[in-house]
């Protein structure tokens, strides 16, 4: 079923990768009149522009700089969007970096800014201001619930304090780094939050999908070689297939694309493969890990997120960083 209405349509991480790929689908939908292109490398985000106005054939595109890892540019981003837009696919994201535990100038680890702080400022500042007017997507991952098949583990926090050593990067502390693992933890704090929000928001359609196993995400460019090249020439292009576990960037792109526009799937849920692989059809995730139902872990993953954000940065309704048991 597709009863969306959806004209304006703001996507993260929008110069390269699902990204990108996002925009240039969302394009071809005659009924969207304007997408943004979220991107923290203003050059970048021009020469996506051109490229997806050649490939498109439509001149619908505009550049908003924004960092989603640091709180200053999201705030800054948010002042130079004055207009509503109905949509939002909060897509960016990665691994961290050459050093995923390194705490920011925000006081969180380089993964979880990366992937869900500044996404958090940028809905709820949107949801207080009445700017978004129909949904929102927040791209997940299978790591969010364990891939055992390829090492990920389940995640295991169950309390705000165990997320807020996620978040802190103390969970990590004196333990051999597990990026992927970690990587899930972060995701499915996200996905948890974005559960939350859609509660608090009923009118509105807010889900968590996931692209699956993808090629030509450059998710692992920022990584230690060893690891870049193994899943940049190895894993994604020719083991990954073999397995099962890859997909092309285009197949990827769709299941958000067409997330954003099938109102069948319910608000609040987390949409990804089937357990212990990362491609074919989508689930509900609530029947491989019900746990992602559960609506006190989900206030709890909330509250971890929100007690690290200055006073001034969250404008939600009031008592909300003092969620109930």
């Amino acid at each position: 079923m597709n009863k969306m209405k959806i004209k304006s349509v703001l996507v993260t991480g929008a110069s390269a990768g699902i990204g990108k790929e996002v925009a240039r689908q969302l394009a071809l939908k005659p009924e969207v009149e304007t997408i943004y292109l979220a991107c923290r490398n203003e050059q970048r985000a021009l020469m996506a522009k051109q490229e997806l106005e050649r490939k498109t054939g439509r001149a619908i595109f505009k550049v908003l700089i924004m960092d989603v890892s640091k709180i200053a540019s999201v705030l800054a981003a948010l002042n130079r969007l004055k207009d509503p837009v109905d949509a939002i696919v909060m897509n960016a994201g990665g691994f961290g970096g050459e050093k995923p535990m390194r705490i920011t100038e925000d006081g969180v680890t380089e993964l979880f800014a990366q992937n869900v702080l500044g996404h958090v400022v940028f809905l709820e500042r949107l949801l207080s201001s009445g700017q978004l007017t129909q949904a929102a997507i927040f791209v997940g991952s299978e790591a969010a619930r364990g891939v055992s098949k390829i090492g990920i583990k389940r995640p295991a926090s169950s309390s705000s304090e165990e997320f807020g050593k996620v978040i802190s990067g103390s969970a990590y502390v004196g333990k051999k780094m597990d990026v992927f693992s970690a990587y899930g933890e972060v995701k499915q704090i996200g996905t948890l939050w974005m559960a939350h929000v859609a509660r608090r928001h009923p009118t509105l359609r807010i889900l968590t999908i996931s692209p699956g196993g993808t090629n030509g995400t450059q998710a692992a460019n920022s990584q230690p070689v060893p690891i870049r090249l193994f899943y940049n020439y190895i894993f994604l292009p020719i083991l990954g297939p073999i397995l099962g576990l890859v997909h092309s960037l285009e197949t990827g792109a769709a299941r958000i694309v067409n997330g954003l526009f099938n109102d069948s799937l319910l608000s609040g849920h987390f949409y990804a493969c089937k357990a212990n692989t990362l491609t074919g059809r989508m689930v509900d995730q609530q029947e491989i890990m019900p746990a992602l139902g559960d609506e006190v872990l989900q206030c709890m993953a909330s509250e971890a997120i929100y007690s690290v954000l200055p006073a001034d940065v969250l404008e939600v309704e009031e008592g909300l960083k003092e969620m109930p048991r």
